[in-house]
């Protein structure tokens, strides 16, 4: 493509060699006139990008990403905390909740269980606890119960 030199009045009063130097600059800003006088396309709208709920989503990721809230960044302190938090939140929230039939009669299962575990436990500790010549004299005692 071949420009025309365009002398403006602003050029007149200028020196010569500036004039050399600056003439690449002239014709790049005489290209730019006439690419500001065609009509520039537009570029058709996203309709993603102008939901104001993904609008809203992406400024809070990156307000996240700025605070390091992200979930990959967080530390392990920081999981290990939210966890239980999290844990300790559905443990008030199961017992402000009342309990069903079924839950009242596992819990008191698990009671009468746990009960008799400890009564299992202390006698087997008396046993250990109870000098061998009790326990022998106790077995014969229930041999000679079952042999008469």
């Amino acid at each position: 493509m071949h420009y025309k030199k365009v002398i403006s009045p602003s050029m007149i009063h200028r020196n010569p060699t500036a004039e050399n130097s600056n003439s690449e600059t002239v014709t790049h800003q005489q290209m730019m006139n006439s690419q500001d006088d065609l009509i520039q396309p537009k570029k058709p709208s996203n309709p993603i990008l102008e939901c104001p709920s993904h609008r809203g989503l992406h400024r809070e990721l990156l307000v996240s990403h700025r605070w390091g809230l992200l979930p990959g960044e967080k530390s392990e302190l920081q999981r290990v905390m939210e966890q239980r938090r999290l844990e300790q939140h559905r443990e008030r929230e199961q017992a402000l909740r009342p309990l069903t039939d079924l839950e009242q009669e596992l819990r008191k299962r698990r009671q009468r269980l746990l009960a008799y575990e400890l009564e299992e436990q202390k006698r087997q500790e008396e046993l250990r606890n109870m000098p061998e010549f009790v326990r022998v004299r106790d077995n014969l005692r229930h041999v000679g119960v079952l042999g008469n």
